[in-house]
């Protein structure tokens, strides 16, 4: 009697080399590079990664709505050239017509490929009966919580009987409570094989809920955004958070993003071109404080203080990246230690606190630097903002750019090394103690 090996999983889609940038004066700003995967059937697959890593870009280079500048993507063994019958998304935001009730809302995909009103009906009724919102067919967008505006968005992505969902942060407008009685009905269905789709792609900035939902995580780096990592979930359905091993592999997801983005940011010294996040000094001085405090007395892992402040890695790495380019803290395979720097900091007064923050913020971020030096220079010790940003934009994008100097604006003011006016968008030294 001879054994016969299963035949392997039949590939959905596969990403060969994608690239996606956007031409700026100083050269092309790369978005993605070299980006290389496949989804097979039969796993939910997540897409974890920081602001900025190009996830939502990737997801609609995938769907067809957006062409990369270089590589291919294949689905179903065919090259994607647009968008493709077969591939579905829910997008964060619900995106729903407010002027058209449940039913003709889940109607509309289908109105849209022309299928009969016999038929859209029937396929429309039983997709908001499986996601679970019989009843409320003919209530409009303003009538239903959340939770509910996203079962809508999920019912209209399956009555097309897609074979490929793909999903982009679907749960993170909603609260913690929603969220988790959402994801546990899609796993539901899914481990149920009631969903007519073969294959998942979720993006998300929520480690927890990669490995809590996923069969296999890919993370991908920032600036520019390739894959990384690719790591199998080994928990069957249903999965218990407080598992140690479900632990550990979150804490290990942790370790694998922060050192890739550790030795970035201790290798290399800010440039004017590079991309700021907007981190207010509050949260900072926050973190800087309940580091320097006991239990952690310099020293946390960061998962544990994820979970302690609730923070998510789109609201944890960009502090703890700013913290190290200001060379208040280091961060290495998952730990975050503070320098002698932030725990001076940690024990000193308001003004001693600003002082200090400055010193760090003229020596460790080019741009604000810039900033100081040329008001320093006019005459008059004042300038545009526009004269930055339209330097930042020959290297950036202009939201990347105008979000870059927000963020340098806020922590100058906070410095006291110059002023800014918001309503005539002017930077100043005016009223800036010792000017």
């Amino acid at each position: 009697m001879h054994a016969f090996a299963s035949p392997p999983p039949k590939e959905i889609l596969r990403v060969t080399h994608v690239q996606r940038g956007f031409k700026r004066t100083q050269g092309e700003l790369r978005v993605l590079d070299d980006v290389n995967l496949a989804l097979t059937e039969g796993e939910i697959v997540g897409l974890l990664g920081r602001s900025g890593s190009g996830k939502s870009t990737l997801l609609r280079i995938m769907a067809g709505l957006i062409e990369p500048s270089g590589g291919a993507v294949a689905y179903l063994g065919k090259p994607l050239t647009g968008p493709a019958q077969g591939v579905a998304m829910v997008f964060q935001t619900f995106a729903l017509f407010p002027w058209l009730t449940v039913l003709q809302n889940v109607e509309a995909g289908l109105e849209a490929l022309g299928i009969r009103t016999r038929e859209r009906r029937g396929r429309a009724l039983a997709a908001i009966d499986l996601i679970g919102l019989d009843g409320f067919e003919n209530a409009y967008p303003r009538e239903l919580s959340g939770g509910m505006r996203q079962r809508v968005g999920f019912a209209r992505a399956l009555v097309v009987n897609p074979t490929l969902l793909l999903m982009d942060e679907p749960f993170s407008a909603l609260d913690v409570l929603t969220a988790e009685t959402l994801r546990t009905d899609l796993l539901d269905l899914w481990n149920e094989g009631r969903l007519p789709i073969k294959s998942i792609l979720i993006v998300t900035h929520n480690i927890e809920e990669a490995v809590f939902m996923c069969n296999r995580i890919l993370v991908l780096s920032s600036n520019p955004g390739r894959v990384m990592a690719d790591i199998r979930v080994p928990f069957a359905h249903p999965r218990d958070r407080l598992d140690p091993a479900f632990k550990r592999l979150v804490d290990d997801i942790y370790a694998q993003m922060t050192a890739r983005e550790s030795v970035d940011a201790t290798r290399k010294t800010l440039a004017l071109s590079n991309r700021l996040p907007e981190v207010s000094t509050n949260l900072m001085a926050g973190l800087i404080e309940t580091l320097a405090a006991p239990p952690y007395h310099g020293k946390a892992d960061l998962p544990e203080i994820a979970r302690t402040l609730h923070l998510e890695v789109d609201d944890l790495f960009p502090v703890a990246e700013m913290m190290q380019y200001l060379n208040f803290a280091h961060v290495r395979e998952g730990d975050i230690l503070l320098t002698p720097a932030a725990k001076q900091f940690a024990e000193s007064g308001t003004q001693e606190r600003k002082q200090m923050f400055a010193e760090h913020l003229l020596a460790h971020v080019p741009l604000a630097a810039r900033i100081r030096q040329v008001l320093n220079e006019r005459p008059g010790h004042r300038a545009p903002r526009m004269r930055f940003a339209q330097e930042l934009e020959d290297f950036l994008s202009d939201s990347a750019a105008q979000q870059t100097l927000d963020a340098v604006i806020d922590w100058g003011r906070y410095a006291e090394i110059f002023s800014y006016n918001d309503q005539t968008e002017t930077l100043s030294l005016e009223d800036v103690e010792g000017d």
